[in-house]
């Protein structure tokens, strides 16, 4: 049974038994640690459940690491990197201590405000993405030094220690992409392209003038999607040659013309059902996507 949410402040509450301290002000929460600094190293373990933070994890130890329909296992003295998200359940289980490492945690505000991604515009942090990468001896040394960085400036007077705490959480996603950059990109585009096409065509058809489409722009369908717009549609115009907006356009018109030639709603009405809010913005997108007006389509 999946638990409720967890969030930042439980998170500081069950792990580290202390309230979420305000390490900076604005611009998102940012905090690394390491795992042995934990009250008891039991408390990596955790009810199966989403979070409304992310995580990177540099982990060994003996445990199996459950995430959405999947689990990975890391067996003794094997080490583990894991980006966490704020859409996939996820739960530690332990088969032996000692369990070491670092993690850092982030609220979703943190990376936006250095750049103009958001976490899931990065294929680690993606829902389809690769979130869990095995490391050999010299990469876990590797990621273990840049931690190592990430904790020596936390605990730095630098005024613009978070600035550069950005750039080494970015070092640590792109070494990771790197592990396996064609097989993530190739994961992220081509499940993104589905679940776009899975959720355009649950809307359809309209068999009821009292039904309305819940996703008729392309920020909504990014917002349900949990990418940004500019992702969504670079992706989608490499697999189909469209944007969003394009194909979602193509399917209304279609849809548009269906109705319009075998119902006798309004055109008014007919527009309300496709998410127009006013039957002349209706009739100005059908012609010039169609065209023509909607009423020469109704007479065809």
């Amino acid at each position: 049974m999946m638990a409720p949410t967890q969030t930042l402040p439980d998170f500081y509450a069950t792990k580290l038994q202390q309230p979420l301290p305000d390490l900076r002000r604005g611009d998102g929460h940012f905090a690394v640690f390491r795992l042995e600094d934990f009250p008891t190293s039991t408390d990596l373990a955790a009810v199966y459940g989403r979070k409304d933070f992310y995580k990177i994890m540099l982990g060994t130890g003996h445990a199996t690491y459950h995430y959405g329909a999947q689990q990975a296992l890391l067996a003794p003295g094997q080490h583990a990197l894991v980006f966490t998200n704020a859409q996939v359940p996820y739960s530690w289980e332990l088969h032996g201590l000692p369990y070491t490492g670092y993690c850092c945690v982030f609220t979703e505000d943190f990376l936006p405000a250095h750049t103009r991604l958001q976490p899931t515009n990065l294929a680690v942090f993606h829902a389809q993405g690769q979130p869990f990468f095995y490391l050999d001896t010299a990469q876990a040394a590797a990621f273990g030094a840049l931690f190592e960085k990430m904790l020596a400036e936390q605990a730095s007077d630098y005024a613009q220690k978070y600035e550069l705490l950005f750039y080494y959480v970015m070092e640590c996603v792109h070494g990771a992409l790197k592990l396996a950059p064609a097989a993530s990109a190739v994961l992220v585009g081509s499940r993104l392209v589905a679940a776009f096409r899975t959720l355009l065509a649950q809307q359809f058809p309209i068999v009821s003038p009292s039904q309305r489409l819940e996703l008729h722009t392309a920020q909504a369908f990014a917002d349900r999607l949990a990418v940004h717009v500019n992702s969504l549609n670079r992706t989608l115009k490499a697999a189909t040659g469209n944007t969003t907006s394009q194909l979602l356009a193509q399917r209304l018109v279609q849809e548009a013309r269906a109705l319009l030639r075998h119902t006798d709603w309004p055109i008014g009405q007919i527009g309300y059902c496709l998410g127009f809010d006013e039957q002349t913005h209706f009739t100005h997108f059908f012609k010039r996507h169609a065209q023509c007006t909607p009423t020469q389509a109704r007479q065809v």
